[in-house]
């Protein structure tokens, strides 16, 4: 009994010291922890608080200014101006009741543009009254709020009920230059520097608010820009637009550009020489850390790189002798409309290039409104607009026919009345009789080419007789016509370039012959003719030559980072001694004694050849007549090719009462000899 005793104790002890060795190890534990919760409260308690507070670093991007464009003779064509600018960077989440009374606070010392109050909506005006009236809830009934208790109502059916209930005399009591500012500061986008304003901002504007910047959290001062043009109206659709800081990125564009890392409210080209070669002028951004706390609160920034001002384009285009080819367009198209017949007449189109590099020395489409007496620049027209071109094309299809085998170099061929049974009379503009190939294209004969494309498609023409080919077979000219840029794109770059319309009319496919059947654009029809002038190679239509450093000294590019080199898309695939032979029936068009063309040519110094062209066309259901031009000088060593085209010139059934086409060509070449030899134009 007592040896059980003891035995029982022994265990009550054990059990004893295990507690209180328990206890003690949780003292020891709660010891630790209470002094690690002092070191942290009160020795860290202002470095782990601060912490806290800088809970997020993010990177943001800064604009640069953007690269200036120059003519090929680096003449400044497109610059910035610099223009006083108020930013705001909104921290991540912005409170609209902080955000008004941001805009209260600015619209004391900020005057907005017209434009811009002029976009505050009534739905602008409610946002801000409701803030100022207690969200409104004295708009809602009772009976409303047990509803939305009782969850019949939603919270956007009792804002729209708000909405409603505001008095237009409310809103009338809201000035809509604060209705302006909070549009802006609402519509920025987080921790992203957005202008507020940058159009006409004072110096009392842009220092007031610069002396008052500790009162005003995320606003800014500084200096944004805007593009300027040395040369006004010249070439203006061409060089493109950017988009304004409330445009930023174009809607249609948004993924494209995002991709590339740019932000909602980037500025970037948005139209042809600008949007081409935005990548280019657009810069390196300054990238920035922005720190912020808790509360989204931009605390500090950091540049991590500093930015980079654009690239500097330089041009192909020389903007002196640009100047000169519209105002020769304008005054020959204001004389024409003169002539009688001519009230279907209103547009023109120029194209001219460097035969052996593609360079675009000028290019310009004109349209004359007869009721203001004003001209609306259709540049873009050379390129995406297409139309029966007549017989420029000539040169193509006597090339055709030689590498076809259906013509030999200096083949005869009766020029007559041809007669289709079921299908009419054709015939060229005279009975020429027996012509040999250069004879054809001299005089521009119409049965010449037509005989070759119908033996080409598998026929031969026989008198009376019906005309018999194989449509399918049209695709061997076209395969042909391709080679010289005719019925495809040049390749000049822009999405909205057109290769023209085949026609599909298989009685008349041997039309194809004298440019009356496909369409074709001004600048397809500069490059076949400068693929005839420079013996065969058709050339990569370019606007731009060179990409250099950027200047901040002067108005004159920096050094050359690279140049662009002329682009051979294809070699046609006939002779040299084919190419000849066109090239000097082209020559006997300008020079020869019947040649259709002699008459503004033969005594011209520089020694033109070309192809003239007259072709049937419609305008508001109206027959009227397009009249081209292509051509190329000098004759032996070509240093620059055009093409003129004069579209619905005149009416249909009468005599021809102008050659617009011949007399802008005649003076495009004037005008371009006359500024090398003065030194003021180069083709570098």
């Amino acid at each position: 009994m007592k040896q059980k005793k003891l035995k029982e104790n022994k265990v009550k002890n054990r059990i004893r010291w295990r507690l209180n060795g328990l206890f003690f190890m949780v003292f020891v534990l709660f010891s630790i922890l209470i002094f690690r919760l002092g070191v942290i409260q009160i020795i860290k308690g202002e470095a782990y608080a601060a912490q806290a507070e800088k809970s997020d670093v993010t990177s943001v991007s800064n604009s640069v200014p953007r690269g200036k464009i120059y003519d090929t003779n680096d003449r400044l064509v497109v610059y910035n101006i610099p223009e006083k600018a108020i930013t705001f960077t909104p921290p991540k989440n912005p409170q609209p009741d902080e955000l008004l009374e941001l805009a209260k606070k600015l619209d004391t010392f900020l005057v907005m543009n017209e434009k811009e109050t002029d976009k505050v909506t009534d739905r602008d005006l409610k946002d801000i009254w409701l803030m100022e009236n207690n969200l409104g809830e004295d708009l809602i009934t009772n009976r409303e709020e047990k509803l939305y208790k009782q969850g019949k109502l939603s919270d956007k059916d009792l804002y729209q009920l708000k909405l409603n209930r505001i008095a237009d005399s409310s809103l009338r009591a809201i000035d809509k230059n604060l209705g302006a500012i909070y549009r802006k500061l609402s519509s920025a986008i987080a921790l992203t520097p957005t202008i507020i304003k940058n159009e006409n901002v004072t110096d009392e504007e842009f220092a007031r608010v610069n002396e008052n910047l500790e009162n005003l959290p995320g606003v800014d001062v500084t200096t944004d820009w805007k593009r300027g043009r040395t040369y006004g109206k010249t070439f203006w659709n061409m060089l493109g637009d950017v988009t304004s800081a409330d445009e930023g990125l174009p809607a249609e564009k948004v993924e494209y550009y995002t991709a590339k890392g740019y932000k909602l409210n980037d500025r970037v080209g948005k139209s042809y020489i600008e949007e081409l070669y935005d990548g280019v002028l657009q810069g390196k951004k300054e990238k920035v850390k922005m720190v912020t706390d808790s509360n989204g609160n931009v605390v500090n920034t950091e540049t991590v790189s500093e930015g980079k001002s654009g690239k500097d384009i330089v041009l192909t285009i020389d903007m002196e002798f640009q100047a000169q080819v519209e105002k020769i367009m304008q005054e020959e198209l204001v004389s024409a409309i003169q002539r009688p017949h001519t009230d279907t007449l209103d547009t023109a189109f120029v194209v001219a290039m460097e035969p052996k590099t593609g360079r675009i020395l000028a290019m310009s489409g004109k349209v004359y409104n007869r009721k203001t007496r004003d001209f609306t620049d259709f540049t873009p027209g050379t390129f995406t607009y297409a139309f029966e071109q007549g017989s420029v094309v000539k040169g193509a299809t006597v090339l055709t026919g030689y590498q076809t085998g259906v013509r030999d170099l200096g083949e005869i061929e009766l020029d007559e009345v041809m007669r289709f049974k079921g299908s009419g009379t054709f015939s060229s503009y005279q009975v020429m009789n027996r012509i040999n190939d250069l004879e054809a294209l001299e005089r521009s004969s119409n049965v010449y080419m037509w005989k070759t494309a119908i033996e080409i498609m598998g026929g031969k023409y026989i008198p009376n007789g019906t005309l018999n080919i194989d449509p399918k077979k049209i695709e061997t000219i076209r395969y042909y016509f391709n080679q010289f840029g005719l019925g495809i794109p040049t390749g000049i770059g822009f999405d909205n370039e057109t290769a023209g319309i085949k026609g599909t009319n298989t009685s008349t496919y041997f039309q194809i012959a004298i440019g009356q059947l496909d369409t074709y654009t001004p600048m397809q029809i500069a490059q076949y003719i400068t693929t005839i002038a420079n013996g065969g190679y058709r050339m990569k239509p370019q606007l731009v030559k060179e990409i250099r450093e950027p200047n901040k000294d002067g108005n004159e590019p920096g050094n050359v980072i690279d140049e662009i080199e002329p682009v051979v898309l294809n070699q046609v695939d006939m002779s040299e001694e084919m190419i000849k032979r066109v090239q000097k029936g082209f020559w006997l068009v300008t020079h020869g004694s019947k040649g259709t063309a002699r008459g503004y040519f033969k005594d011209e110094p520089y020694n033109a050849a070309g192809k003239t062209g007259t072709s049937e066309s419609y305008k508001n259901g109206v027959k009227t007549w397009n009249l081209s031009f292509a051509g190329y000088a000098p004759f032996n060593d070509p240093k620059i090719a055009i093409a003129v085209i004069v579209p619905n010139a005149y009416r249909d059934g009468y005599a021809q009462p102008h050659s617009a086409a011949n007399s802008i060509s005649q003076r495009v070449f004037r005008a371009y000899f006359d500024l090398n030899e003065k030194g003021q134009s180069t083709t570098k």
